[in-house]
């Protein structure tokens, strides 16, 4: 006969935790974000219009595609076409409460439609450049970006970089 007296002994497990699911997961996680990161940045490059013509003693002029908005404190807005150095009409002044520079970006989008029409070149359109100062408020900014939005302007970029000639534009102002 056996021993009954005998005592039974649990079996021990191995208490060791399993990463490996862990691990797949957080290169999933690692993947994701990456991806995500990525597609979450703004893919908007700034355009600028090719072709410029240089002229000798002078130097370089733009065509009639670019379209640079300076923003200054106050709701103040200076527009000008072109180069600042060789503008292609004088800087002009204006408010948005006026709804003056809604009527401005509609005139250049319409002369720079018929311009590239006249030259049978492709329809690029209009490329503005928007460049608010150190004075200028938020509010201001996202005012002319929806003017932008309204005007389905398609090429248009912020720049926080001014030219000498521009900051003079700015304080003459």
């Amino acid at each position: 006969m056996k021993n009954l007296a005998q005592k039974v002994r649990d079996k021990k497990s191995n208490s060791g935790v399993d990463l490996t699911a862990m691990v797949s997961i957080s290169f999933l996680l690692v993947a994701f974000f990456m991806i995500a990161s990525e597609l979450s940045l703004p893919k908007k490059n700034l355009y600028l219009p090719e072709k410029y013509a240089c002229i000798e003693n002078i130097g370089c002029v733009k065509v009639g595609q670019l379209f640079t908005i300076l923003l200054d404190k106050n709701g103040k807005v200076i527009t000008y076409s072109g180069l600042l150095e060789f503008p292609m009409e004088k800087p002009k002044e204006f408010k948005f409460q006026e709804n003056e520079i809604r009527q401005e970006v509609f005139r250049k989008k319409k002369e720079v439609r018929d311009y590239m029409i006249s030259e049978g070149r492709p329809m690029s359109g209009v490329v503005v450049i928007i460049k608010p100062s150190k004075h200028s408020n938020y509010g201001s900014l996202v005012n002319i970006v929806d003017e932008m939005k309204i005007a389905k302007i398609e090429n248009y970029s912020i720049v926080d970089d001014f030219t000498v000639e521009e900051s003079k534009l700015l304080a003459s102002n």
